[in-house]
């Protein structure tokens, strides 16, 4: 037999599956999916096997040389979705098939087969019982050589045996050991009888097991517990008395918390309305493509939460995605209260080890609802029932690495494949996704008003241009700043959004104009405080902050513009009793300070949550009553075509964190644009309107949704270098397109230098181009193949989410 495998070669040129003999002791074990070591030249390189097939039209064909999987960890779904996916995104498939998989499994490795939890190696074969014989694991190079490889592999797949995974030759399946006694409580009373009145410690133990018969309880539990040392332990292990075993656990991210089991909610009559049309496609089994367009606050949790307990009550599977700075302690628990230990969650907060483990719960069938970030997309389940994407909007459902790709379009391929309904639901839908629904491609769902029947807050927008006119030079307008100090009077809390981290957005010489740049990258240095550095947002640099300015040797070197750091200066100064606490990427940098900061607020050890977009979303306090978004301008005047979008969503999501409960809810907008229409219309709350405004500005300008696009960065460390190279790139889609197709460019891009690599653009809008995708991976593989040895780099966004 012959199997078909990509080799673990991330370039265009071998984009291709290549044939290899299966070996006859593999021939009934090798199957689509499992990893495999092959030759590949003078090296032995990983692969995915395909397919398998009898027919190859190769002469010299080599054998496949190892195997590092019993059970596939693609399946045959997942091997489709990978190399349709690459076709689309134009990455190798290698590419696509890595990134379906935890980082465990992408690495160097060992493998050792181990007996199951729960099992003993009592119940296998006879032969298989030997080779456990003094023995906690088999050495997998070994066994699979050996004449028992079938019967081990049988053992597997009845659960009684399995693999255990070493990635880097650190990480481990977690193991902890455990102690249960092999004698009985009569036999132990013996034993105790005998043991010396001055032995203290092992008659400890022994009236221990004499109390607590049949019992299993971890070794450092019990030394804690009794206060005894291990080697007591080991002796009486040694002596047959006691038995210490090695048990496997999850390394759990969330075991430190406790969950209260919930039941689900009365729902209002328009919640059961929306729910009805899910809830039939998934009793049907009926793919179908919702928009769930809610305000914050009307209910949409309860209803994914109620859809997805139909799906489970059908014995099927649940994915609920969720951006990452809305995947907060508080939605996770929702789900973890309602579901149990059903659940599995994934985000980039856990580390490699608890994302294997949340992946195997995944694969061995232990949960049925998978809660995470963008690649919980591609959980491995078998039977999904339903697929739920929250905050569809969100820009980081849109990966910006290879393979490029969103994970709305994979859900939808996926939701068809398993004849299962996609629920996306948001409040500010994207324009895309919205314009589907308006054409009847997505149904629509609306949930117009909140739960509680409670009005939306009321939003007051203030002009700091006639702050600056009255002389408050603060960051802080007057109608702010006091209803700041009154929410503080009564004890209630107050959010705060400045999407813009650091101290000073820059430094600038006075005299004669000097801005301190990064000298990697087209883009001003950042001032932050705590170091007393400047540092670059895009490559990393950091400097020290001059005395003098380095051009004109000036001494009127002075920060200008506000970040983080520098609001919670001012909010220290005129409140000197505030309680503040502070969330951007420098406060959040450690694992589980996300979730320890929200802790501490949500519990009231705080009155000001100050941050950036990410307290915008996810955050349901009942004793907020304040929102204030300090320059609403920051993120208005970019260069992207989505600017106005992304202000709005923004705007509208940070307002829905206020008055949620019983407690009136108000808004203050502060900017320097407040005629704007998405400033406007956000204070309205209304994205209708917003959205007929946008659309208009859309077709203008020729931008999605009126029009796909594609974007060609090239780069490289000269600028003659790139320029030719976007030259030649920009000459040969012209080519290779159609009249129709608007292509633009060569440009430099937004952020001219970045990493000390110049950036060049080409842009494509097209409405109808069959040729676009044929065009892209002949430009892919000719120009990687010229170009890879000059240092020139090619990306190419389908459908990119920022043109930055």
């Amino acid at each position: 037999m012959i199997a078909e495998v990509y080799v673990e070669v991330p370039v265009q040129n071998v984009n291709r599956p290549f044939d290899y003999i299966i070996p006859e002791k593999w021939q009934s074990i090798i199957v689509p999916g499992v990893r495999v070591v092959v030759p590949f030249g003078s090296r032995k390189l990983l692969g995915f096997v395909s397919k398998i097939k009898s027919v190859t039209d190769s002469s010299k064909l080599k054998e496949i040389e190892g195997l590092l999987d019993i059970q596939p960890v693609l399946t045959d779904e997942l091997l489709e979705l990978g190399e349709t996916l690459a076709t689309e995104t134009v990455c190798t498939t290698i590419a696509a098939f890595q990134v379906m998989l935890p980082a465990a499994l992408k690495g160097k490795y060992e493998k050792n087969i181990i007996v199951a939890p729960n099992h003993s190696a009592l119940e296998c074969s006879e032969e298989v019982q030997k080779l456990f014989e003094n023995k906690q694991k088999l050495v997998w190079e070994e066994i699979e050589k050996s004449d028992l490889f079938k019967q081990i592999k049988s053992e597997i797949q009845k659960g009684i045996l399995e693999i255990e995974l070493v990635v880097d030759s650190k990480m481990k399946v977690k193991k902890e050991r455990f102690i249960r006694s092999m004698k009985s409580p009569e036999e132990l009373q013996v034993i105790l009888n005998e043991t010396r009145k001055n032995a203290i410690k092992q008659r400890k133990l022994l009236e221990f097991f004499i109390e607590n018969e049949d019992v299993e309880i971890e070794s450092a539990e019990l030394v804690d517990q009794l206060e005894i040392t291990y080697d007591v332990l080991n002796g009486f292990a040694k002596n047959g008395i006691l038995k210490i075993m090695e048990i496997e656990q999850y390394r759990d991210p969330l075991a430190h918390a406790n969950f209260t089991k919930t039941e689900k909610l009365q729902l209002t009559q328009k919640q059961a309305k929306v729910l009805h049309p899910i809830v039939q496609s998934i009793q049907q089994n009926t793919h179908k493509n919702f928009l769930l367009y809610g305000v914050t606050g009307s209910g949409k949790t309860e209803v994914y939460l109620q859809a997805i307990d139909v799906a489970l009550q059908g014995k099927k599977q649940a994915i609920m995605l969720v951006p990452e700075i809305s995947l907060t302690p508080q939605m996770v628990t929702r789900f973890k209260s309602r579901f149990g230990d059903r659940v599995a969650v994934l985000h980039s907060g856990l580390s490699n080890g608890e994302k294997y483990d949340e992946w195997r719960k995944i694969v061995r069938g232990e949960v049925s609802v998978v809660v995470g970030a963008r690649s919980a997309i591609f959980a491995p389940f078998k039977k999904l029932g339903i697929i739920i994407i929250d905050e569809e909007h969100e820009g980081s459902y849109k990966q910006e690495e290879t393979p490029r790709y969103h994970a709305r379009d994979i859900a939808i391929k996926r939701g068809n494949y398993h004849g299962c309904p996609v629920v996306m639901g948001s409040a500010t839908p994207s324009l895309e996704s919205f314009a589907r629904a308006k054409k009847g491609v997505y149904s629509i769902l609306e949930l117009g008003s909140r739960v509680n029947e409670k009005a939306l807050p009321k939003v007051t927008v203030v002009d700091m241009r006639e702050e600056l006119r009255n002389g408050n030079r603060s960051m802080f307008s007057m109608p702010l700043y006091e209803k700041i100090g009154d929410r503080l009077r009564k004890k209630e809390q107050i959010v705060l959004l400045l999407n813009r981290r650091g101290h000073s957005s820059f430094m600038m010489c006075r005299d004669c104009g000097y801005v301190l740049e990064c000298p990697n990258c087209d883009v001003s240095l950042t001032y932050h405080k705590h170091n007393h550095q400047m540092k670059c947002h895009y490559c990393g640099y950091d400097t020290s902050i001059p005395n003098v300015c380095p051009k004109c040797k000036s001494d009127h070197m002075r920060f200008f513009g506000t970040g983080t750091q520098k609001v919670e200066e001012e909010i220290a100064r005129l409140y000197s009793n505030a309680r503040v606490i502070r969330m951007d990427v420098d406060t959040t940098r450690t694992k589980g300070a996300h979730e320890k900061l929200l802790n501490q607020f949500e519990n009231g050890q705080a009155d000001i949550l100050l941050g950036t977009q990410m307290i915008a979303k996810g955050l349901d306090y009942p004793n907020i009553t304040l929102v204030g978004v300090l320059a609403a301008d920051t993120s208005l005047h970019i260069a992207d075509f989505r600017a106005a979008e992304r202000t709005f969503q923004l705007l509208t999501q940070v307002s829905g964190r206020a008055g949620r409960h019983e407690l009136e809810g108000e808004v203050v907008v502060q900017t320097y644009t407040p005629e704007h229409f998405a400033i406007e219309l956000a204070a309205e709350h209304d994205y209708d309107h917003f959205y007929e405004r946008e659309m208009i500005v859309r077709r203008k300008t020729g931008f999605s949704p009126y029009f796909f696009m594609t974007l060609i960065n090239v780069s490289h460390e000269d600028l003659m270098t790139t320029m030719d190279a976007a030259r030649k790139v920009c000459a040969f889609v012209r080519n290779g397109l159609s009249d129709k197709a608007l292509v633009y460019g060569p440009t430099p891009a937004s952020i001219g230098k970045v990493n000390n690599r110049y950036r060049y653009q080409c842009l494509i809008k097209y409405k109808n181009e069959p040729n676009l995708l044929n065009v892209l991976h002949e430009l892919n593989e000719q120009f990687g193949l010229s170009s890879g040895k000059q240092g020139v780099y090619l990306t190419i966004d389908m459908n990119p989410n920022s043109m930055l």
